[in-house]
């Protein structure tokens, strides 16, 4: 759990630091940071990235999963359900609400939350779950400057999402054989990096599309070992 506790705890610090020492951050430093944490997210995932052992997989497991995702539209659904909870909760708490319901959602649906905390669970890696303490950071730290306290609340949330996850991948490792979790794991941190390239502006990637490829190792690996040798 220690990433998860990590990532509440970085939101609670900054959130609080930019409801009292931090107003009106200049828009240029919010676009240099933004850049710099794209660029060390697309970092991270590549690396992950590349202690894949079967390209092949990879590659077919990218191309299902993204066709799979764009079916259901996650990205859509996500972005309904925000707008959802923000005219729901935003408009009648006020300032509070919103910066509450805006970053947790933020923080709680994006594929970082869920491939990071497989790792965490599975791997004891914590190494997403910490560069997502970083970019959470930043965010609930401009966040907290323009809408108040209620952005410190999302540590909650936050904490107790991705300990659910932690907890649900340490029920099911047994099931799941060290390179099953090796082909998802790098499945997942090309995921990650997409992540990164949205924030460099390269071109806008739906990245919750892609989150089933990460889940196309497990069943083709799975299917691969019941048929006959």
């Amino acid at each position: 759990m220690l990433g998860p506790f990590v990532n509440a705890l970085v939101i609670a610090v900054c959130s609080l630091a930019g409801c009292f020492a931090v107003r009106g951050i200049p828009e240029r430093f919010e676009e240099i940071i933004k850049k710099a944490i794209g660029l060390s997210i697309v970092y991270v995932g590549i690396k992950g990235a590349l202690d894949n052992q079967r390209i092949l997989l990879l590659i077919m497991s990218m191309v299902v999963g993204a066709v799979l995702g764009e079916l259901i539209n996650i990205d859509r659904l996500m972005n309904r359900f925000g707008s959802w909870a923000e005219s729901r909760l935003g408009m009648k708490g006020g300032a509070f609400s919103k910066g509450f319901v805006s970053a947790s959602v933020l923080f709680c649906t994006g594929s970082m939350a869920i491939v990071g905390s497989m790792q965490s669970g599975l791997q004891n890696n914590h190494e997403i779950l910490f560069a997502k303490s970083v970019l959470d950071g930043s965010i609930s730290l401009v966040f907290a400057a323009s809408m108040g306290v209620g952005v410190l609340f999302s540590a909650v949330p936050v904490f107790l999402y991705q300990g659910g996850i932690v907890l649900a991948s340490l029920a099911v490792k047994d099931l799941l054989a060290p390179d099953i979790i090796r082909e998802m794991s790098a499945v997942g941190s090309l995921v990650v990096a997409a992540i990164g390239f949205n924030f460099l502006s390269v071109k806008e990637i739906r990245v919750a599309n892609l989150i089933p490829a990460i889940f196309i190792p497990w069943v083709w690996m799975a299917v691969e070992g019941a048929l006959p040798k």
